[in-house]
C-alpha cells in the first residue's frame, strides 16, 4: 500500500497553449466581433457605444476631410511644447540636485512637496492665472512631466557607481570631464526611462488640459461629439490617444536601443 502511494505522482492540470501564429491578436478580434454583434442587434445602442464598423466609417471620413490631421497637429504641438518645458525644468532641476548636497537640500524637498499636489488638481488655479487661452493647458503638461524626469534622472545621477568616478578622477578628469563623461552617461538609462514616464503622463495630462476651452485639438473634437452625441468620434479620438501613447513608447524604446548599445544586456533574444 505505501509503496503504491509512493510511486503516484501528483496530476498536474495544464492549460491548452494557443497554437496559433498570432495568438495574441484572438482577444481583440473577438472582442470586436462581440461588441459589433451586440450594436447591430441593438444590446448596444449607438448613443452609448457606436459599433466598430462606424467608428472605421467615421475615421475614414474624418481623414479624408483633413479634419482629424488638423487637430491633431494642434494636439502633438501642445503635448510637444510642454514636454519640452518640463523636460528642460526637470534636468535642470536634476542636475542641481543630483550633483551637489546643497542643491539636494535646496530642490529635493520643493520638488517631494511638487510630487504630494495632484496636477490635475492645479487646473483652476491655472485657468486663474493665465485665463482659458493655450498657456494653462502648456503649463500643465510641463507641471505633469517635469517631476518623473527630474526624479528618475536624480536616482540615475546618485547611483552612479562610486568607483568609477574615482577611475575617472585618477586619470586625472576635471569636475567637468568627469559630469560629461562618467556621471551622465552612467545615468542615461535612468533618463530614458523618466523619459518614457514623461511621455505617457503628457498624453494623458493633455486630454484634460484640452478640456479647458479648446477651439482645436482632439479634445476640441470629443467635446463637440459629446455636445451632439456622436458617441463613435468620441471612440476614434481615443484610439488616436492611444495610438500616440504606444507611438511614444516605441520612439523612447529605439531611443534606449541605439544610445544604449554599450551596455550589456542580460536578455538573449
Amino acid at each position: 500500500m505505501s509503496v503504491v502511494a509512493a510511486d503516484r505522482k501528483p496530476v498536474r492540470f495544464r492549460l491548452p497553449r494557443l497554437r496559433i501564429r498570432g495568438g495574441r491578436w484572438v482577444s481583440p478580434v473577438l472582442l470586436l466581433l462581440v461588441w459589433e454583434l451586440g450594436s447591430r442587434t441593438g444590446i448596444i445602442p449607438e448613443r452609448i457605444l457606436a459599433a466598430p464598423s462606424a467608428v472605421a466609417e467615421t475615421f475614414w471620413a474624418l481623414s479624408v476631410s483633413g479634419e482629424l490631421s488638423s487637430n491633431l497637429a494642434v494636439s502633438l504641438a501642445r503635448a510637444l511644447v510642454g514636454l519640452a518645458f518640463g523636460l528642460a525644468a526637470g534636468v535642470v532641476l536634476a542636475l542641481i540636485a543630483g550633483l551637489s548636497r546643497t542643491g539636494e537640500v535646496a530642490v529635493d524637498p520643493l520638488m517631494q512637496i511638487k510630487r504630494t499636489i495632484p496636477t490635475l488638481a492645479l487646473t483652476p488655479l491655472f485657468i486663474v492665472w493665465f485665463g482659458i487661452g493655450e498657456t494653462p493647458k502648456i503649463t500643465l503638461i510641463a507641471a505633469a512631466t517635469v517631476f518623473p524626469i527630474y526624479l528618475n534622472l536624480f536616482s540615475g545621477i546618485r547611483g552612479v557607481d562610486a568607483r568609477l568616478i574615482e577611475a575617472g578622477r585618477s586619470f586625472g578628469l576635471t569636475q567637468a570631464e568627469l559630469i560629461r563623461d562618467v556621471i551622465l552617461p552612467g545615468a542615461l538609462p535612468s533618463f530614458l526611462v523618466g523619459l518614457r514616464y514623461a511621455l505617457g503622463v503628457s498624453l494623458l495630462v493633455l486630454v484634460v488640459a484640452e478640456q479647458i476651452n479648446a477651439s482645436a485639438g482632439l479634445g476640441h473634437l470629443i467635446n463637440n461629439a459629446r455636445d451632439f452625441m456622436r458617441t463613435d468620434i468620441i471612440v476614434v479620438c481615443l484610439l488616436v490617444y492611444a495610438s500616440l501613447g504606444l507611438a511614444a513608447d516605441l520612439f523612447v524604446r529605439t531611443l534606449e536601443t541605439r544610445a544604449l548599445a554599450w551596455r550589456p544586456s542580460i536578455i538573449k533574444s
